[in-house]
């Protein structure tokens, strides 16, 4: 049993108290969470790490996914404190699982797809390394640790399938890393078996469990969360994915375009499967025979980039219907890794579907959870049963461009509800520079580009003249300028070769090369695609040489303050050499101007 020390008494619950009688038959109160002010708060008798008990444990799943004719088993670890023990008390669960904590492959280049190749053709073969595990029982991970168990949470770890001492495969987004941690919460209220040996018969279970578990982690140990939700399992309260993500084609693909994630060239779903690949390496070759070599061999498709079944069952949003976890999502507008969509995409499907949903974004890369307090506040909310107004807040928290990552600014949705759709036009001034206008200009003609990669996007933005971009700049702007939402951009244009990348940057001029430059300086968002689906997502056609083709994307959501006295430029050129492949140079690509637009999403909806 459980009592609560709630300090703040405009919170109106119904707790149970519990006390045990010690010697000369005084009466002594339990050790107890307390709430302050809608949060857990750190509790002293919940504080030694010295009088913690951690266990490990491995939970039985539905599926048997390394094919041995046996139901796979999750290998889980626990902390939690003494008095789960000592005085019967049940508490949460906060709940973090990984392919990464068993160890992984080194980043040799070799492990990574060769780029330097004509688009529609296949690289060269790459490297296959393999994991050498590592890690001790029963630690799997300290994560979590210090921060919520002192805070009266009880923390829980889990390898994913074929992961350290985890049974089964790694799929990269397949059912098994769904179901897995679906499997470890079905434990924690009781529906599924624990056991104290992988191999063994000895059962372990979760009294200490109160049943109500809140996941979190960020990129791949974010997205775990999400695929956990998505099955609908009862006792998953709340999430927050920090950087997650969201869908595997939008990370490795991006509108019909095989774009690697930033950081990362030649990176692809293969490339992450043996990177994580750290299971038991007696089933190490059936599952790349099964997996890599088969199941994702013939699905991944670097020749056209489409998108197909393979790719749709990787996608968590089209697996949302289910869910009931309130979510909180946390993500940087300037991470070029997991980009901004993938939590986007998944915010505003979660709230179309009624659920309790909150949004932070910063300014800065990858990673970057919310402030402590607003995490607190969801887990108190959603975990203990607190009603402490969290529903009454605002729905997005941005951090702003000089502020603190802890002093986010609160709006009331994102986008922001006050920002409205503007449409700027394109002038001629290649190879220098045109201009972006909200005046349509008549008969602009068009302007060509010669695609080579060896030049950088940041290279192309800051030359004064150059054929290898189109760049189209503002007036220096009167006032400051509120972007919030997703920009995007309607193109017309023709290829003199079959196949192309087309690659988009909004930048902000002039570019500052200072050293103070902040990461909001200079790339304001970026978006790719490959004009061979023009048409459809789903099927790449072959350009006919010159032949003039419209397409409409998006580029990345942001939301951004550009100061006064900036330009805002829209450049427009072919490889980008940080993110898609690079094929011969000398590709060209011609725009026309009169049937290609920019819509910028703007607060106040007047640039």
């Amino acid at each position: 049993m459980m009592k609560i020390v709630i300090r703040n008494y405009w919170v109106v619950a119904t707790f149970l108290l519990a006390f045990q009688w010690v010697t000369h038959g005084q009466m002594a109160e339990k050790a107890s969470p307390v709430i302050e002010n809608g949060e857990a708060q750190v509790v002293e008798a919940f504080s030694d790490p010295s009088k913690w008990i951690r266990h490990d444990l491995w939970v039985e799943t539905t599926f048997d996914s390394d094919g041995d004719g046996e139901l796979d088993r999750m290998h889980v670890d626990v902390t939690r404190p003494e008095q789960t023990d000592t005085e019967n008390l049940k508490l949460p669960v906060i709940y973090e699982s990984s392919p990464y904590y068993a160890g992984t492959a080194g980043m040799d280049k070799g492990i990574f797809w060769d780029v330097q190749h004509e688009i529609g053709e296949a690289g060269k073969p790459r490297k296959h390394p393999e994991v050498t595990r590592v890690g001790e029982r029963p630690i799997i991970s300290n994560s979590q640790i210090r921060t919520w168990v002192p805070r009266g949470f009880i923390v829980v770890h889990s390898s994913s399938p074929g992961t350290g001492l985890s049974d089964g495969a790694p799929t990269v987004g397949g059912d098994n890393e769904s179901l897995a941690p679906k499997a470890v919460i079905d434990w924690l209220n009781g529906r599924a078996k624990g056991y104290t040996e992988r191999d063994g018969n000895k059962e372990v279970k979760a009294y200490w469990s109160t049943g109500k578990v809140g996941m979190t982690g960020t990129s791949y140990n974010g997205t775990i969360p999400l695929a956990a939700a998505t099955t609908g399992v009862e006792g998953l309260e709340a999430i927050i994915p920090i950087a997650p993500n969201t869908s595997y084609y939008h990370y490795y693909r991006s509108n019909g375009l095989v774009r690697s994630p930033g950081g990362y060239l030649g990176e692809d779903i293969d490339v992450l499967y043996d990177f994580i690949h750290s299971g038991d390496e007696s089933k190490r070759a059936r599952n790349n025979k099964v997996v890599r070599d088969t199941e994702m061999k013939n699905g991944l498709d670097r020749i056209t980039g489409d998108y197909n079944d393979f790719w749709a069952k990787r996608d968590y949003l089209n697996d949302m219907k289910p869910m009931k976890a309130a979510l909180l999502m946390s993500h940087g507008f300037n991470d070029w890794n997991v980009m901004p969509e993938h939590s986007y995409r998944i915010y505003k499907k979660a709230k179309e579907m009624g659920l309790p949903v909150r949004i932070y974004y910063h300014q800065n890369g990858h990673g970057g959870p919310p402030p402590l307090s607003m995490m607190n506040r969801w887990f108190t909310r959603y975990l203990y049963g607190i009603e402490n107004g969290i529903e009454d807040e605002p729905k997005a928290w941005i951090v702003r461009e000089n502020d603190k990552k802890d002093d986010p600014t609160p709006y009331a949705d994102y986008p922001n509800p006050e920002a409205e759709y503007i449409t700027l036009f394109l002038t001629k001034g290649a190879p220098s520079k045109g201009e972006l206008t909200t005046l349509k200009a008549k008969k602009q003609g068009t302007e060509t580009l010669v695609d080579n990669y060896s030049f950088s996007g940041t290279s192309l933005a800051k030359a004064e003249t150059t054929e290898h971009r189109l760049l189209y700049v503002t007036s220096p702007l009167e006032d400051d300028v509120h972007i919030s939402g997703v920009p995007k951009i309607k193109i017309k244009l023709a290829s003199n070769k079959p196949a192309a990348n087309l690659s988009v940057w909004l930048v902000s001029l002039p570019w500052s090369d200072a050293l103070n430059t902040k990461i909001t300086d200079n790339i304001i968002t970026r978006g790719w695609a490959d004009p061979q689906n023009h048409s459809s997502l789903t099927e790449s056609k072959p350009l006919i040489p010159n032949k003039f083709y419209e397409m409409e994307f998006e580029l990345m959501p942001d939301d951004q303050i550009i100061p006064k006295g900036q330009q805002i430029g829209l450049m427009i050129f072919s490889s980008d050499k940080e993110f898609t492949l690079w094929p011969e140079p000398g590709t060209k690509l011609t725009v026309d101007l009169d049937e290609t637009e920019l819509i910028l999403p703007i607060v106040g909806g007047k640039l």
